[in-house]
């Protein structure tokens, strides 16, 4: 009796692309930790379900100070997939995976403040935002509708430019400069790659967020007299600076 044999073709591999949050902590440990609880306090949603990468290049951890940050960190509920920077010697069984030759990412900040207000309830913990389609390949990226809230454009390739207004708990993330024509509530991340010539503009400037090659400032922090007015957002010698186009 013939036994029949099946023999299944060459495996299939697939490339895939994923966007990550890089976290990148900052000696001394325990005063980067206390910051990091003032930045969940303010926005508890935004780690939620969010691929994490830690960055540990800038620290010269052992493997024991190594668990201790990882656990530190899944205590605080942040999920960490991918450890870049460590030394060997430092990764092994039961901690994430050691990762290099990632496109180099600024991080990505928090949010708005999610602090509820008087009398008020805070946000309820969402998944991650949907995601905008985007282009395979193009020089830049046009929306000409509006950004909803909850909705995410993320397009490290160039600039990204919305012919519309940006609703509030909605994020723009782009490698170049960013450009909204219509109102910006929600968060503008530029320069995301490493680009400090990156710049935002906005014509109607309500920002929640707004942050340039990594560095950042929430909206407690922005000039009050430039809400409601065109603005231009520039970083010089890492400083941000924001002036009026009216």
């Amino acid at each position: 009796m013939d036994t029949a044999t099946t023999i299944r073709k060459t495996i299939r591999f697939r490339g895939r692309s994923f966007l990550a949050l890089v976290l990148a902590p900052e000696a001394p440990l325990a005063a980067w930790l206390t910051e990091f609880d003032v930045l969940r306090e303010r926005s508890p949603s935004f780690f939620v379900n969010r691929p994490l990468v830690l960055d540990v290049g800038a620290l010269d951890l052992d493997r024991e100070a190594l668990q201790t940050l990882v656990a530190d960190l899944y205590a605080r509920k942040v999920r960490v997939l991918g450890i870049e920077g460590a030394k060997a010697s430092a990764l092994g069984f039961g901690l994430p995976p050691g990762l290099s030759g990632g496109r180099v990412v600024d991080d990505i900040p928090a949010p708005e403040d999610e602090t509820p207000a008087v009398g008020g309830a805070a946000a309820a913990p969402a998944g991650p935002p949907p995601q905008v389609p985007v282009p395979a390949v193009a020089p830049a990226l046009y929306i000409e509708a509006p950004v909803r809230s909850g909705q995410s454009v993320m397009y490290p390739e160039g600039d990204v430019t919305i012919v519309g207004s940006v609703a509030s708990g909605a994020e723009i993330v782009a490698g170049g400069s960013i450009h909204v024509y219509g109102a910006l509530r929600g968060r503008a991340m530029a320069g995301c790659t490493g680009n400090p010539k990156a710049r935002i503009f906005a014509q109607k400037f309500e920002a929640e967020l707004v942050a340039i090659d990594g560095l950042y400032q929430i909206a407690d922090e922005l000039n009050p007299e430039l809400r409601g007015r065109p603005v231009q957002i520039r970083l010089e010698d890492d400083t941000i600076y924001m002036s009026a186009l009216d």
